[in-house]
């Protein structure tokens, strides 16, 4: 959640921030009527408790006609204290309720728009030009069925569409992926964790996902618990209700975990292999840092994020995202995508955001800096979606006669194999 002194002080930068995410702006004055009711209630009950505190010294004192209209003036009161905090809790509920559903600020750098009106920023790699080698690329399901490696019938079979298996050098390629990325990591100062698949609903709401994600979200009604679409929430809500010393930031961590996801109006979309899927393993990268530390965090989890795909040899570009495509938690959020060749476009395969405090309040993360104790700031960012990096390895590192090349860092975690060969023709 936003800073309510901040609401207060710069109401037109809030309203400006809903506008470019296409929101309601109308929420902005929703809120400020109710944190006025809230404040000015507030007042009214501290003024009502201190009046009946005194009346209670003088009616001890009142002779025997003045004590009946004290104790008149007693009753009143005692009904009055009561309305107000009733008023009071109500207005406090409503600010919260609203407050909740207000996005975080939108960097002012964010390109204003809709998922289309992106920004390049870089680009990387170089795009093979299949045709000059002379033969037509294969799709990531036809190399991986001809390598022994993807199943999606049966997964359908067993779970439904947008499932699958992977097997044989599908899953060591998955294994070497995961090694490998978390070798990276930690290099990198992380610390390796392996994260809850389920979280209480205060987890899944203080990330900021039970707002415009919910309907992606899987829940078990029996349980109250939410299957996580990334450790993020998991890592975010690791340091909930507690106060970290500022000298031990930054915080890093390198959460592994199985990832759901309904993909809630994705009909028709990428229905092919396993790009779009319901169940995946992702490596995330997650940062706490001090607030005025985030943006240059946020850089740095971008340049782990390219050094990544360049060591797996992938042509690939970065983009800022539009204002429209933020996730409510992300103030700005850059996307590395990798070319797909027989897409003939760009596509997702990590993504990076920084969230300033809008996590760490709504989760009462707050860090100790002298005297000072204030919300701190968070960060994520993906280092290995599985899935969608096979989908780019395969197509990307392919041989006409179906093999694969196997990135050079991927090699020792495979046994030192360079090449993945078909087992069927």
């Amino acid at each position: 959640m936003i800073d309510l002194r901040l609401l207060r002080e710069d109401p037109d930068r809030v309203r400006a921030s809903q506008r470019a995410r296409g929101e309601d702006v109308a929420l902005v004055d929703s809120l400020l009527s109710a944190d006025e009711r809230r404040r000015s209630s507030g007042v009214r009950f501290d003024e009502l408790r201190a009046e009946q505190k005194q009346l209670g010294k003088l009616i001890p004192k009142a002779s025997a006609d003045e004590k009946a209209e004290l104790l008149k003036r007693a009753e009143q009161l005692k009904a009055d204290v009561k309305a107000a905090d009733t008023e009071r809790d109500a207005a406090d509920a409503e600010t919260q309720e609203l407050l909740l559903r207000l996005g975080n600020l939108v960097h002012p750098d964010v390109p204003v728009g809709g998922e289309e009106d992106f920004v390049t920023l870089e680009t990387h790699g170089t795009i093979r030009d299949f045709g000059a080698e002379g033969f037509e690329p294969k799709d990531h399901l036809e190399l991986g069925q001809l390598l022994g490696a993807i199943d999606v019938e049966r997964g359908a079979k067993v779970s439904g569409s947008r499932f699958y298996f992977l097997t044989g050098v599908g899953a060591l390629l998955e294994l070497a992926l995961v090694n490998a990325a978390m070798a990276q990591a930690t290099a990198a100062g992380f610390t390796p964790m392996l994260t809850p698949a389920l979280v209480r609903p205060q987890s899944m709401a203080g990330t900021g996902f039970l707002g415009q994600a919910a309907q992606d979200v899987y829940h078990l009604d029996k349980d109250d618990l939410y299957l996580v679409g990334t450790s993020e929430v998991a890592l975010a809500a690791y340091h909930m209700d507690e106060i970290l010393d500022a000298d031990k930031l930054p915080l890093r961590y390198a959460g592994f975990s199985p990832c759901f996801r309904r993909e809630a109006g994705s009909h028709g979309k990428d229905t092919r292999g396993i790009f779009r899927v319901h169940q995946f393993d992702k490596v995330e990268m997650f940062s706490y840092v001090d607030p005025a530390d985030s943006q240059a965090e946020h850089q740095r989890l971008l340049e782990w994020e390219k050094q990544w795909l360049t060591s797996l040899g992938l042509p690939f570009r970065v983009i800022d995202v539009a204002s429209g495509d933020l996730g409510s938690s992300a103030a700005r959020k850059f996307d590395c995508e990798a070319w797909i060749p027989t897409q003939g476009k760009y596509r997702e395969l990590t993504s990076t955001s920084d969230c300033t405090e809008f996590q760490s309040r709504r989760l009462s993360i707050r860090v100790r800096d002298g005297k000072q104790v204030k919300p701190l700031a968070t960060l994520n960012g993906t280092l290995c979606a599985v899935p969608r990096t096979i989908v780019a390895i395969l197509e990307n590192h392919q041989q006409a006669d179906g093999s694969v090349r196997v990135p050079e860092v991927l090699r020792p975690f495979l046994g030192g194999r360079e090449v993945l060969e078909p087992v069927a023709r």
